[in-house]
């Protein structure tokens, strides 16, 4: 490891008694010590303390480059902490980590959950839209929160959303002398907004949740028509393939619905959309689903917005195709990228025939109808059909 200036130290309720020996050495030769004021208290840390702002901004701590340094966080500081931001813009060597019990850990341990089940989520600094994609039946969630008012701010929500059944337990200074945990029903919690608390723990109960399947209700988007139906997404997104940690560019985007299921399935998609109305819809989207750390909504034209975009791993090109626009993508793709595009037009459709038989690929045309009144009696109301090419480059 070198010689690290910066070391960080995860510290628990129990203060310096619980530190290592070399965690301690690490302070006493520190001539910067950061942290929330609670835990340079517990450190006992005053002349050289410093409060680091909120959010917590690594560029504070990395002006002290050079110089011994400790930064002080709950915990773990790899786990919805401080310790990932910094990590990211430090070179090897130039940092150790001595991490102590996260509190997630600490929580589950008194609840009796077993970790490997429960949803951990750092929510001190992030939406509470951060929970839909994990809401679920009987679900057991932990999330870090910044004091009473937001567990407050939380239940309400909950209730708010359906979720007002749920059990949620407010735990406070675990692992310590003043460690405090009480259980409620989230739509009867009254929060004391001057309680320092550091988690809420929940078990989810009342409404379904989002489903798994691909093709959720068309009801749950916000849209003005522009709206990839629910049929004919399942059979996109079957055919984009989604995969955790991968990039789509989801071009003429509409209402964002491909990107949205595609980043609940653990991906990270770019929208791109030329109308300011459905750019704002896409957003909201975005919103709701909790998603909005997933999803980049650019507001453009196609391709040229695309110079400055990385290489995707999926493309779905939900309308507007033509020739440049093709050949602009096309040259863009790395070996194994999925694409997807869409057709209603003859026009578009004589396009994808011709791509289908110079590239290959998968070349389907969608019918679908629907049950639908015919005066005392019932017939199919048919939907415009619909061209899907799908090739891997």
């Amino acid at each position: 490891m070198g010689s690290p200036w910066l070391t960080i130290i995860g510290i628990g309720e129990d203060g310096l008694a619980g530190l290592s020996d070399a965690s301690r050495k690490a302070l006493r030769e520190a001539e910067t010590v950061f942290g929330g004021g609670r835990h340079l208290a517990l450190a006992g840390v005053t002349e050289r303390g410093r409060v680091w702002p909120v959010p917590f901004d690594a560029d504070i701590v990395l002006s002290c480059r050079g110089r011994p340094t400790v930064v002080l966080a709950s915990g773990d500081p790899f786990w919805h902490g401080a310790g990932g931001s910094l990590a990211e813009k430090l070179q090897a060597g130039e940092w150790i980590a001595h991490s102590g019990l996260s509190t997630f850990s600490l929580a589950a341990a008194r609840l009796g959950w077993r970790l490997e089940h429960v949803v951990c989520l750092g929510l001190h600094a992030a939406p509470f839209e951060r929970l839909v994609p994990h809401l679920a039946r009987s679900a057991q969630i932990i999330c870090l929160v910044r004091d009473g008012q937001a567990a407050a701010d939380l239940a309400k929500w909950l209730t708010e959303h359906g979720w007002g059944e749920s059990s949620l337990w407010t735990l406070s200074a675990l692992g310590g002398p003043r460690e405090a945990i009480s259980q409620h029903r989230a739509d009867g919690y009254a929060a004391d907004p001057n309680d320092r608390l550091v988690a809420v723990a929940l078990e989810a109960r009342g409404a379904q949740g989002i489903a798994r399947s691909s093709g959720l209700p068309d009801a749950l988007f916000l849209h003005d028509g522009q709206l990839t139906k629910r049929p004919i997404r399942a059979l996109a997104l079957s055919a984009l393939s989604p995969r955790p940690g991968e990039r789509l560019w989801d071009v003429g985007a509409g209402s964002g619905s491909i990107s949205i299921e595609w980043a609940l399935c653990g991906g990270a998609a770019v929208a791109i959309e030329v109308r300011g109305d459905r750019a704002a819809n896409i957003r909201g989207n975005a919103e709701s689903f909790g998603l909005t750390h997933r999803i980049t909504v650019i507001e453009g034209t196609a391709p040229r917005v695309l110079a400055d975009l990385a290489t995707p791993d999926a493309v779905f090109i939900g309308g507007g195709l033509d020739v440049v626009l093709f050949e602009t993508v096309w040259s863009r793709l790395a070996p194994v990228t999925r694409l997807v595009a869409h057709a209603v037009t003859l026009e578009t459709e004589a396009l994808l025939s011709d791509l289908h038989r110079r590239h290959g690929g998968e070349l389907m045309r969608l019918e679908i109808a629907h049950a639908d009144e015919l005066g005392r009696y019932r017939s199919w109301k048919a939907s415009r059909p619909v061209v899907q090419w799908s090739v891997v480059r």
